[in-house]
């Protein structure tokens, strides 16, 4: 293929620059381009690789063959011998790149095709560059050119893409004409067909801020600080600022010299008022500048009713602190995040003495204040609500101030107080499980956690029998029993010292246990002990037909001899013999 390598570079470089396009890009869409020529041109199977060399513009197609004995297919192979010369490692079935760059042009038909190959990858890396470029933008404010009004939106021409003013982000006082200038915020960008898609607006609450670091250089290089802001756009706005190096007003720096910065993006946004206050961490205090130009006497917050202010403002300002149609109180709530809620001070005052004579608790507790509340009844009862002076208006807020701060400690005092006799009733619960538990290991009801107990234990106490010879047995089987269970199993508490100390104060503390007394017969003898376990176990048998039924006076009933409670102290069980 005879070309001019010169004169294609020239041609990419134009290209480059009338789209502002890399120039990798381009001559990505070149090589790809006359691929697609050789490929039409000359049909094979084999892979096709372009290569131009960016400094002189030297084109090169290398196709792959596979190296075989004899050649068969002169278009996908090649001989060992042809290919040996190439590369003399090459075996018989690799593949191996060839140059196969034709000597004379691809034809009519096969430039076309590369002709428009190029043009579409062109296309397709303009509209990714400028996705990139608008992408990259977002969030930010772009200069256009209002190039077409529809009913629905307006269309702003942003230089090569354009940009989409929905009527649903359009400011509603104002109108807009073919031509005009027009500044927006980039709300998203996101791709579409015929390249990027620019939604921009003029009602968002961040095209006030970025307006802002354009004309206060304070708040470009971070002196003063946006804390919030809260817009009806084309009405009225309010932003609360900060600053972040002392000695700096944040306010006056916002508005300027006699207003000319603020002044500046007033004109921008069509006359929208703007109002600067002053951001303060004492919720009190940011929520009474949010309600500017209104004076506030008092601020009263309650996170229980869901974060929710009572602003007590002078009868005067009522209707200031509300606004037209409630919009300063509405921007203020946004702006603060809390649901205000505004009284004017004759309310207020009512409210607060009436709660002060209903409440018994609560004149007790400002007891040491009665001269404030008395001065500040005679006022608001002899004066007219709008001819309260400076200082009949401290007196009343010192009034209502007093009262919601006693009011607020009290709810703080029963609030510690529930939580103080819930706390107590839990450990009044827990102390009873112990106390019972104890109680339970003491009297023997219940064998101690054991790993290894007894599967089924007789009650302490028998049901009441009708004969000698019923209790006999039964004493006989609560003695068998007595003699298979450890000693140490049954009387061996559980591990945890604050159960022994808890039973050790109760049984200190709580009434002495009092055993009935167990009558014997007359002719009780005390035997010798032997080491035979046979005859110890008859002596036992011999006894327990002597023991007769007593009356138990606490249980109303005929029941047979008891054993005697196990001895904490000793571990065991005390043995009858050992108490004759």
């Amino acid at each position: 293929m005879k070309k001019d390598f010169k004169e294609l570079m020239i041609a990419i470089n134009q290209v480059c620059h009338e789209r502002q396009l890399p120039i990798d890009i381009v001559l990505e869409a070149v090589e790809v381009a006359l691929i697609s020529a050789y490929k039409r041109n000359f049909s094979g199977n084999h892979s096709v690789t372009a290569q131009i060399e960016p400094k002189t513009g030297k084109v090169a197609i290398l196709t792959e063959k596979m190296v075989v004995e004899s050649v068969q297919d002169e278009r996908n192979e090649i001989s060992l011998g042809e290919a040996k010369a190439i590369n003399p490692r090459i075996k018989v079935g690799e593949l191996i790149s060839i140059d196969s760059t034709p000597d004379g042009d691809f034809g009519r038909i096969a430039a076309q095709t590369a002709k428009q190959v190029i043009l579409q990858r062109i296309r397709e890396a303009e509209r990714d560059a400028l996705y990139n470029t608008y992408a990259e933008r977002e969030g930010e404010i772009v200069n256009g050119t209002v190039h077409k009004i529809d009913p629905h939106q307006v269309t702003l021409s942003l230089g090569k893409v354009e940009a989409f003013l929905p009527r649903s982000e359009q400011i509603p006082t104002e109108r807009y004409n073919e031509g005009q200038r027009l500044r927006a915020y980039v709300a998203s960008v996101s791709k579409a067909s015929r390249g990027p898609q620019i939604i921009v607006s003029r009602t968002h609450r961040n095209m006030l801020r970025r307006l802002l670091e354009v004309e206060v250089p304070e708040i470009y290089n971070g002196t003063v600080e946006i804390k919030s802001i809260a817009r009806e756009a084309g009405y009225r706005s309010k932003v609360a600022v900060a600053a972040l190096q002392e000695g700096v007003d944040p306010v006056g720096s916002c508005v300027g010299m006699r207003g000319t910065r603020i002044q500046s993006i007033v004109n921008e946004l069509n006359g929208e008022k703007i109002d600067v206050v002053q951001w303060n961490p004492d919720l009190s205090f940011f929520i009474a500048n949010a309600l500017s130009p209104a004076r506030v006497m008092n601020v009263m917050l309650n996170d229980e009713k869901g974060k929710t202010a009572v602003v007590v403002v002078p009868d005067k300002q009522l209707s200031l602190a509300i606004g037209k149609e409630g919009q300063n109180a509405r921007l203020a709530a946004k702006l603060t995040g809390w649901r205000i809620d505004i009284k004017s001070s004759s309310e207020a005052i009512a409210e607060t003495l009436d709660r002060l004579r209903e409440d018994k608790a609560l004149r007790e507790r400002l007891a040491g204040k009665a001269e404030i509340f008395n001065m500040a009844s005679i006022i608001h009862k002899d004066k007219v609500p709008i001819e309260y002076s400076d200082a009949e208006l401290n007196v009343l807020s010192q009034a209502i101030e007093a009262v919601n701060l006693a009011e607020m400690a009290m709810r703080r005092e029963l609030k510690a107080k529930q939580a103080a006799e819930a706390e107590a009733a839990k450990q009044a619960a827990r102390t009873r499980d112990i106390l019972a538990e104890a109680e339970a290991i003491l009297t023997g009801q219940a064998p101690a956690t054991i790993e290894e107990a007894p599967a089924e234990v007789e009650p302490e106490v028998e049901p009441a029998v009708e004969s000698e010879e019923i209790a006999a047995e039964v004493v006989e089987a609560k003695a068998a029993v007595e003699v298979e269970v450890e000693p140490e199993a049954v009387a061996a508490p559980e591990t945890e010292e604050e159960v022994v100390a808890v039973a050790e104060a109760v049984s200190a503390e709580a009434e002495p246990l009092t055993l009935e007394p167990i009558a014997v017969a007359e002719d009780w003898t005390e035997e010798e002990e032997d080491g035979d376990a046979d005859k110890d176990q008859g002596k036992k048998k011999a006894r327990a037909k002597k023991r007769r039924l007593v009356y138990d006076e606490k249980l109303g009933e005929v029941v047979a001899e008891r054993r005697r409670k196990p001895s904490r102290r000793g571990g065991g069980w005390l043995d009858y013999e050992e108490d004759e």
